[in-house]
């Protein structure tokens, strides 16, 4: 395949675990194979396993890059019962014994071509020598096109044509959602929701004949730099040495912005009223970096319920440029709503005074 292959639309990857979610719970479509194209760092590997989860089956996840082609085939041994030799299949590939499950193929374009005539044994036939896949293991595969800036070798029509195939690309509001499921840094989701376009920049890179830029996979490696006790030059070069010189750049730019602009614990521990208005943000950065930085905060019912009452005063931030004020109240109510139900704070929600007040004149303006 040579430019850009994908005679299909782009899907986020929360859509791409949905509908994978239904593929393997229908037994007709879960004996037909899907490929996961996309980026690097997008989350094709990590979805996969959040679908085993889901079903609480196993999960075998061959990264083809690492192995050698016999490695899938087997061994082969001669019986002298039978006076034959005989393919012993390795001990990883699914057992008859264990008759559901998912196999993921990982890095599938980017194999040995040798390795990759095994692989296709799998997807094809659901077979490889003798041995024979259980009916009820669902085959997933990934990889990266050549234009998405990693090492791929051509995938044939033949095989192209006995799969499903999704073009998993980045959505900002996607990745968002699972930041926040997983606990980023605050301020690694400000900065994105901010700019989004800086969540993925690969191909920007490669134009400019860059090895090393933002991905999302990188993303979550910041937010891991930010939460660790590092020195300030450690975390710079950690920065630098991920998402590159120019991006690490801006972030820094703004992560000085943020911890000069926003107080979360002050504004947590300041009175509603005029002291609560005084430390409200006067910045889009700031706007957001405090929506992340209360929802990081709200753990327990008397900081969310404090952070409702923060949020029931956000109208009254005074900026000298237009800041979408209500649009940051909406996201902040309905992230703190859903950390709350997955938390069982729900009823602290529910009985604050400044939820209802938000809700009526939600009501009243439609």
């Amino acid at each position: 395949m040579n430019g850009n292959p994908m005679n299909i639309p782009p899907v986020s990857i929360a859509a791409t675990k949905a509908a994978l979610i239904e593929q393997y719970a229908d037994p007709v479509l879960r004996r037909r194979a899907t490929m996961l194209w996309g980026p690097l760092g997008v989350g094709k590997s990590s979805v996969v396993r959040q679908v085993a989860a889901h079903f609480g089956v196993p999960l075998v996840d061959l990264r083809l890059t690492t192995i050698e082609p016999v490695d899938i085939r087997g061994a082969i041994y001669a019986d002298d019962t039978q006076a034959k030799t005989v393919w012993f299949p390795p001990e990883f590939l699914p057992a008859p014994d264990t008759p559901a499950g998912i196999l993921f193929l990982d890095e599938l374009t980017a194999a040995d071509q040798r390795l990759q005539i095994s692989a296709y044994s799998l997807i094809l036939d659901r077979r490889v020598g003798h041995y024979r896949l259980p009916d009820g293991w669902q085959v997933v595969a990934a990889g990266n096109a050549s234009f998405h800036g990693a090492v791929s070798h051509d995938m044939g029509t033949a095989l192209a044509d006995h799969m499903f195939h999704f073009n998993v690309q980045t959505v900002i509001d996607a990745f968002l959602d699972h930041a926040v499921a997983q606990g980023f840094a605050p301020e690694v989701m400000a900065y994105l929701r901010v700019r989004p376009d800086r969540l993925d920049d690969t191909q920007a890179q490669l134009a400019a004949d860059h090895l090393v830029g933002a991905s999302p996979r990188g993303w979550e490696d910041i937010s891991n730099v930010l939460k660790a006790p590092l020195s300030e030059n450690a975390r710079r070069l950690f920065v630098q040495g991920r998402i590159g010189a120019a991006n690490a750049a801006e972030f820094f730019g703004v992560l000085r912005e943020l911890q000069s602009a926003v107080n979360v614990v002050a504004l947590l521990a300041a009175r509603p009223g005029a002291e609560t208005t005084a430390l409200l943000p006067r910045s889009l950065d700031a706007l957001y970096g405090m929506v992340y930085g209360l929802l990081a905060a709200s753990r327990d019912a008397p900081t969310l319920a404090r952070a409702l009452e923060i949020l029931d005063q956000l109208p009254e931030t005074r900026s000298e440029t237009p800041l979408p004020v209500r649009e940051a109240q909406t996201l902040a109510m309905e992230l703190l709503m859903r950390q709350a139900l997955e938390s069982g704070l729900e009823t602290t929600i529910l009985d604050s005074p400044a939820y209802r007040r938000y809700t009526e004149r939600r009501s009243r303006e439609g």
